[in-house]
């Protein structure tokens, strides 16, 4: 998949506006609220584990990397939210492996066959330790990342540096 030249150059504006507020608000200089800037139109939580989705949302509302976050509790249910979402709208998905109904590797599979149009971004967020999902993650072009649970301001600050 190819980003668009103002797409890319839109993420590294917003990268880099992101990693000054995400650097005060670590260090408690701002107020989460004080800046309204960024990098999607929506975060998408795939996981079956609500407790997880909570915390997740709860420290990516901090962050403000998205205007929504959403929470499905397996794959099916994201699919069907992005069949509704608008083709030019760019969304961050963390996706679980590990889902009853349709699992991450089936959601993946669905997803580069019917959204191949797309340009969201796909973070695998799973608490596997099985070294062969890692590198069957590298098989799907469309993931962006794998990280593994839980998530923390950390990995988040990796995420976006990795954009670069």
């Amino acid at each position: 998949m190819q980003k668009t030249s103002l797409t890319i150059k839109k993420s590294l504006y917003l990268f880099l506006s992101t990693r000054i507020i995400v650097f005060y608000l670590l260090k408690g200089l701002v107020k989460p609220r004080l800046f309204r800037m960024t990098l999607y139109s929506k975060i998408l939580l795939v996981d079956d584990d609500p407790i997880n989705n909570l915390i997740n949302k709860r420290l990516l509302e901090k962050v403000e990397l998205a205007d929504s976050i959403e929470e499905y509790l397996d794959g099916e249910a994201a699919l069907k939210r992005i069949q509704h979402l608008p083709s030019k709208e760019v969304s961050l998905i963390l996706l679980d492996i590990n889902m009853p109904v349709t699992n991450g590797w089936e959601f993946l599979d669905i997803y580069t066959e019917v959204f191949s149009e797309r340009n969201d971004i796909i973070i695998i967020l799973s608490s596997t330790i099985d070294f062969s999902d890692r590198m069957k993650a590298k098989d799907y072009p469309i993931v962006s990342g794998f990280f593994e649970k839980p998530l923390s301001v950390d990995k988040i600050i990796q995420f976006i540096q990795s954009l670069l």
